[in-house]
């Protein structure tokens, strides 16, 4: 396999975008935010296209931002225009017009999951591990979590979730309705290609006006949201609490939170 970041292919008229740093949880980083959106530039530019499939190569969907990297910042931006630089390549996809779909191979946490709610249909792998783990790390969740979360699985769940930073495996997700489909690893990926082909043979055009439509009814602005998000979670990383939150993950043990 390629050691590109980022890998693109198209076949049937499916577009297919797979997270390739496998030793890094598939993680965000400086790296793979510019290969993540060439690969979307492409999807954008062939009009053939029917559907997208989003995944991840080993064990891992996504394993949100990668803490351990140091972006430079030549612009001199604040800390949240900074986070929002690292999110509007995976925003982008909420904008796509055709139907988008995670296949969860692995697991995927915090800006991981993220990413996988701003796709329309969701295939995970029913032992693996989904969750937004924010308040576990000290820090105000991001990628529009707190506005996607609520809205697909009600607000109940969705305060549960956020507010303990909990952890559930990809049967409880399917439960709740997170998401749609839980299959054994190995199967993710032909359960959601299987869906694709299925959506690439309806008729394109009501497809894509029919996503449209359900964007428009529901208000649909996970950018805007996103921009919120970003301002509280940079007030956040400021703290004491997300330094000890950080240092406990990478040095994986519990973190002692202060509230300060």
């Amino acid at each position: 396999m390629s050691g590109d970041p980022i890998l693109y292919t198209e076949q049937e008229r499916i577009g297919r975008i797979t997270f390739n740093r496998p030793e890094n949880r598939n993680s965000m980083n400086s790296e793979t935010l510019p290969a993540f959106l060439a690969a979307l530039q492409k999807v954008k530019g062939n009009p053939e296209l029917r559907c997208l499939v989003i995944t991840g190569s080993g064990s891992t969907f996504c394993g949100g931002g990668d803490f351990r990297d140091n972006p430079a910042n030549p612009k001199g931006l604040e800390l949240h225009e900074m986070l929002m630089e690292m999110y509007k390549p995976f925003l982008e996809v909420a904008a796509l017009e055709i139907p988008v779909i995670a296949a969860m191979n692995g697991h995927a946490v915090g800006g991981g999951l993220g990413l996988a709610l701003l796709c329309d249909i969701r295939v995970a792998d029913r032992n693996s591990r989904y969750g937004a783990n924010f308040a576990r790390l000290g820090i105000h969740s991001g990628m529009a979590l707190s506005y996607l979360l609520p809205r697909l699985i009600g607000l109940p769940r969705a305060n549960e979730l956020l507010f303990t930073g909990r952890i559930i495996d990809g049967e409880k997700a399917a439960a709740m309705g997170l998401v749609n489909y839980a299959v054994e690893q190995e199967a993710v990926l032909d359960k959601a290609l299987d869906l694709a082909k299925e959506i690439a043979a309806g008729a394109p055009l009501a497809v894509q006006l029919m996503k449209r439509s359900i964007h428009a009814n529901l208000n649909w602005n996970p950018l805007q949201a996103a921009e919120r998000e970003s301002v509280l979670q940079a007030r956040t990383f400021e703290t004491a609490d997300a330094k000890e939150g950080i240092s406990a993950l990478l040095e994986k043990r519990m973190p002692v939170f202060l509230g300060h």
